[in-house]
């Protein structure tokens, strides 16, 4: 049987999980960064896109995350996001939609082009994350 730890995924709104695991694959603020048991400390940024996780029992989750921070010590995996959305959750023609809509606005000032670029970014995000989701079948 594989090592596990144990994750704890949370939102301001909400604890999302507290399941055991066997691994765990988080985006970074730089790119992802796979989690197993044993692994040495460490305190990370997160960025946007989708957290993977493989559970103990042989069952696996996906989800959508939004920036926040990571935390492994010992057998605990603690992820706090900002919006943490569940995988099966995310329809795949509405984040086109979304997608069609960030690119045809046009920014009035740098505020608006941030924000804009924080829109395009998500929705690109959401339709890899609905993409994926539906690739593996609803799994992992």
């Amino acid at each position: 049987m594989a090592k596990s730890f144990h994750c704890t995924v949370t939102t301001p709104e909400a604890r999302i999980l507290s399941e055991d695991c066997t691994s765990a694959v988080v985006p970074m603020h730089d790119g992802q960064m796979g989690f197993l048991a044993d692994r040495a400390p460490i305190v990370g940024k997160m960025g946007l896109g989708e957290l993977r996780l493989l559970f103990t029992t042989g069952g696996s989750r996906s989800y959508l995350v939004e920036n926040g921070f990571v935390n492994m010590v010992g057998d605990k995996l603690t992820i706090l996001a900002e919006r943490a959305t569940p995988a099966e959750q995310l329809n795949e023609s509405e984040a086109q939609t979304e997608l069609a809509a960030a690119q045809n606005r046009v920014a009035k000032d740098p505020e608006d082009r941030e924000r804009i670029t924080r829109e395009l970014e998500r929705a690109r995000a959401k339709l890899s994350v609905a993409r994926a989701f539906k690739s593996r079948g609803g799994g992992i």
